[in-house]
């Protein structure tokens, strides 16, 4: 059964069930797959989607284009106000509706390039990844005098051993494909033209398994309780009182202004 499935978005996801596997693409090419608005809409409602249909086994999530999985948050987007609309759905949803949409399906991450800042979050929050053999990671949040506030500062390190995480994110280096797959954050490599079959190949295996079974095991291993994960609470909350101080400092905006002037950020630590 191929079906391709409507969601809101305005055309910026594409989602389409094949057999037992919903595959979601993030299909914004011309920014690199960046997340506004409508996008996070559309993704955050395929995953309802899946949750709610029993004929969908697993989740695929990947990007359009050959480029990039995902560029992080759209800034054009964010200085529009975008992210600062109030929506119930995007408050449960988190980043990209994504990041902390807790459903009880599988989800592989097919990375299709590069996935930094918001990409390698997304990344973070599925349950599998496979990446294309050329494809970088990495959090260079901290080089826009912002930080990894969609669940990167608190997963990197729970995912990949602590210091090499602590690297990563203190100086904001990516993270080769290769590399990512040596330290666990990567399930499977593929060449280009194959990462697909590589995603639904492990995608079919799962869907083999007694559905039930598996749901109950994901609930199980992530700590899931009425589509919400308790144990990161906390994390969320600390994220969030970080965030509004951050964002109010002479740094963070110091950051952006240099990143649009394209030069480089004169700190103050202040």
């Amino acid at each position: 059964m191929n079906q391709t499935i409507d969601v809101a978005g305005n055309g910026c996801v594409l989602v389409e069930q094949q057999g037992h596997t919903l595959i979601v693409t993030m299909n914004r090419p011309a920014v690199r797959n960046a997340v506004n608005f409508d996008l996070s809409i559309g993704v955050g409602e395929a995953m309802e989607f899946a949750e709610e249909t029993s004929s969908v086994r697993t989740v695929i999530l990947t990007g359009a284009g050959d480029k990039a999985f995902c560029a992080g948050a759209d800034l054009k987007a964010a200085a529009a106000g975008e992210f600062s609309i109030d929506d119930d759905r995007l408050a449960r949803w988190g980043f990209a509706g994504y990041v902390q949409h807790a459903i009880s399906k599988p989800t592989i991450a097919a990375v299709n390039g590069f996935a930094l800042g918001g990409g390698t979050e997304i990344a973070l929050a599925s349950d599998l990844v496979v990446a294309l053999d050329t494809a970088t990671f990495g959090l260079p949040e901290v080089k826009r005098g912002v930080f990894a506030g969609a669940g990167g500062a608190f997963r990197l390190p729970r995912q990949i051993p602590t210091k090499i995480a602590m690297e990563a994110m203190f100086t904001g280096r990516p993270i080769s494909a290769a590399r990512a797959y040596e330290l666990g954050l990567v399930n499977a490599l593929a060449p280009a033209g194959e990462l697909m079959n590589t995603a639904l190949d492990l995608a079919e295996v799962i869907n083999a398994n007694a559905p039930l079974s598996v749901r109950a095991t994901k609930r199980i291993a992530m700590g899931i309780d009425d589509h919400t994960v308790p144990a990161e609470r906390d994390d969320w909350a600390r994220t969030r009182r970080e965030g509004r101080v951050l964002s109010t400092s002479e740094d963070s905006g110091e950051g952006m202004r240099a990143f649009a002037e394209k030069r480089e950020p004169r700190w103050s630590g202040r």
